[in-house]
């Protein structure tokens, strides 16, 4: 099949996903493209054999971004259209009568990879991220059930918890829904580390208020020795090193910024934190459990169904900073149950949360989309 993975991000974990689909959907022989702007990942994709197709799209409003979009994706005449992220879900959507029309089976999947930081409380185990304004429920309530409505095809959830979430409050018929975990390629994180010195924590991740980084820098503070890799970067990094400075922080704390490809630095930590008021399925967390650490994480929408408490990790209930500080305490101070949890996490994404398990699913849904189902 031509298989093409419509995305409108440069970072984060719809862009990443996109491109993990893409090369492995162009490994199991598919036609595989990509329509939007290029990432530090392109020249990889291209080489695994995936063409992108170069199409910025830079805002809601990006009119020319959008029709752009919709006259690449005509031209390709594609079987399935695989939506990544929220506008390419608006503009493929929007866009899908006229595909079927053309083409008569396209089938077209949209992703639901997170809920807005307003109503993120709608989501089992969440906090609300943020301040719940009245366009939300016109926005992402409202206009997602008629846009989806509009352009039909099976709408992908990665986690047990936003289905549920699409389903009750989206009010998405549950005929439609297909439950798929996002995946890891376990090659790319084959459990191999070399830590050393002072146990080391690791973060991944965009430096929004959603994240919770204030939470992290306060637990870590009151672990004696414990060392944190910050990798990510957004708005509120300038917040972040100005707390950095303070004297229970100072010289414990690295931020990397962004970087293309985590593996390394996760084979430099000790153990992996997950600090989020609000998540789905994230593909951090599921690269961490393959490199083989142990877990301290939210128990916030899909994670739970990941990591196992007292098994690949410990758990800790959103905005917690006692919780979370005494889980980070009793990793960083037993090696033993850190080799323990690590050994049992990278199990759990062989078992079931690899790349080839997420391919799988996506294309029985993307059959599904194509039957008219």
């Amino acid at each position: 099949m031509r298989i093409v993975q419509v995305t409108t991000q440069t970072v984060g974990g719809p862009a990443e996903h996109a491109v993990d689909v893409a090369v492995g959907l162009a490994a199991r022989g598919h036609d595989s493209h990509i329509v939007g702007p290029r990432t530090a990942r392109a020249d990889d994709a291209a080489a695994a054999g995936v063409t992108w197709h170069d199409v910025p799209v830079v805002s809601k409003r990006d009119l020319r971004g959008g029709i752009a979009s919709a006259r690449q994706l005509r031209a390709l005449r594609p079987d399935v259209v695989h939506l990544q992220d929220r506008r390419a879900g608006w503009i493929g959507r929007a866009l899908a009568p006229a595909l079927r029309a053309r083409e008569g089976r396209t089938g077209v999947v949209y992703t639901l990879h997170g809920v807005a930081d307003g109503l993120s409380d709608l989501v089992a185990g969440n906090a609300r991220a943020d301040v719940r304004r009245r366009r939300d429920g016109w926005y992402y309530l409202t206009g997602e059930r008629a846009i989806t409505r509009w352009g039909g095809g099976r709408v992908v959830v990665p986690s047990i918890a936003v289905a549920t979430y699409a389903v009750e409050h989206v009010r998405l018929p549950a005929g439609i829904v297909d439950v798929v975990p996002n995946g890891v390629d376990p090659a790319r994180f084959d459990g191999s580390r070399a830590p050393s010195g002072d146990p080391v924590a690791i973060w991944v991740g965009v430096l929004a208020p959603v994240k919770r980084v204030d939470l992290l820098l306060d637990a870590v503070a009151d672990v004696p020795r414990l060392r944190l890799l910050i990798v990510g970067d957004g708005p509120l990094r300038g917040e972040v090193e100005r707390r950095l400075a303070a004297s229970d922080l100072a010289g414990r704390v690295e931020v990397t910024g962004w970087v293309d490809d985590p593996a390394a630095l996760l084979a430099l930590a000790d153990l992996y934190v997950l600090t989020s008021d609000a998540e789905n399925c994230p593909l951090s967390l599921l690269e961490a459990m393959a490199t083989g650490l142990p877990v301290v994480a939210t128990a916030v929408g899909g994670v739970p169904e990941v990591v196992r408490d007292g098994v690949d990790g410990l758990l800790c209930p959103a905005g917690d900073v006692a919780t979370m500080t005494g889980a980070l305490g009793r990793l960083s101070a037993d090696p033993y149950l850190r080799e323990l949890f690590g050994t049992a996490a990278r199990e759990r994404i062989l078992d079931g949360y690899t790349l080839d398990h997420c391919l799988d699913g996506l294309l029985a849904s993307y059959a599904a989309s194509r039957g008219g189902a």
